[in-house]
């Protein structure tokens, strides 16, 4: 028997959680966005700051390379943007703590642009994410995210992690290549999507469905829900069809980032999108 109930169940019920609560430091938070102004966005360690290197529509403020790591870069002819600064390695070590795996990269960038959610392309997937506040987590869905083609992510405003720091760490670059789509309202987004044509999925351990023996047809928008408390009732109500994730071994839950990933392998393979 599973006894943490501090993680997400997206298999059948068992039991209750507690929600979040508290709020993260710059490095992973989740601050309501209205609050973040035009703060910039915090990427380190090598995969994350190659790739917002390499995408033309991020804009890099402040670039801070150690030797070895500047050095690599011209090996790989990657190139800069803008004149890096070649510091030590303490001195990303101060700015990010001890703990962050930076490899010698830190960069200072201005936000991606979110896009319209009228604007989605309708065909593949696209995630929506209920109030899934763990930077960590959402990094490692964004990651799954571009692993199996995802269109976008849709997320809210308030109550979700700032796309820097940690989740930019976690994502191993993903961030710029899976858009992020910003809505006021879930249910009203999500509402706006069943209008498009999309077949909204919710994942829920009371799932009524299992979600691999749904019948899905595309765009298909997957809902997946916060830590502990999973999807909020409205949000329930708006989907299309409530899923579960049944498991065959005696443990029956999973992490969110963990049950995202199995649930796009199914959905992709239902789909006909796997090559």
């Amino acid at each position: 028997m599973n006894h943490d109930h501090r993680k997400p169940r997206f298999g059948r019920p068992a039991g209750k959680a507690p929600g979040n609560r508290g709020t993260r430091d710059r490095r992973g938070t989740w601050r309501d966005r209205e609050e973040r102004g035009d703060s910039p966005v915090i990427l380190y360690g090598w995969h994350t700051v190659t790739a917002a290197l390499a995408n033309p529509q991020r804009q890099i403020r402040k670039l801070l390379l150690t030797e070895n790591a500047a050095r690599r870069l011209t090996e790989e002819n990657i190139a800069t943007k803008i004149a890096p600064e070649i510091v030590r390695p303490q001195t990303i070590d101060q700015l990010l703590g001890p703990d962050a795996v930076h490899q010698g990269l830190f960069a200072e960038a201005d936000p991606l642009p979110s896009p319209d959610i009228d604007t989605l392309p309708q065909t593949g997937i696209v995630l929506v994410l209920d109030q899934i506040t763990d930077p960590h987590n959402v990094g490692a869905i964004m990651r799954s995210a571009a692993a199996f083609a995802v269109k976008a992510i849709v997320t809210t405003a308030r109550h979700s992690p700032e796309a820097t720091g940690v989740l930019a760490k976690s994502a191993s670059g993903a961030l710029e290549l899976v858009p992020m789509v910003t809505v006021q309202n879930l249910a009203r987004a999500l509402a706006a999507l069943n209008e498009r044509g999309f077949m909204t999925v919710g994942l829920d351990s009371e799932g009524g469905e299992n979600l691999a023996k749904v019948e899905l047809t595309q765009p298909l928008a997957l809902v997946l829900g916060a830590e502990g408390k999973g999807l909020r009732q409205l949000t329930r109500e708006t989907c299309s069809v409530m899923t579960r994730l049944d498991m065959p071994g005696d443990i029956k839950s999973l992490n969110v980032s963990n049950a995202a990933a199995l649930s796009l392998y199914i959905c992709a393979s239902r789909l006909g999108l796997m090559p």
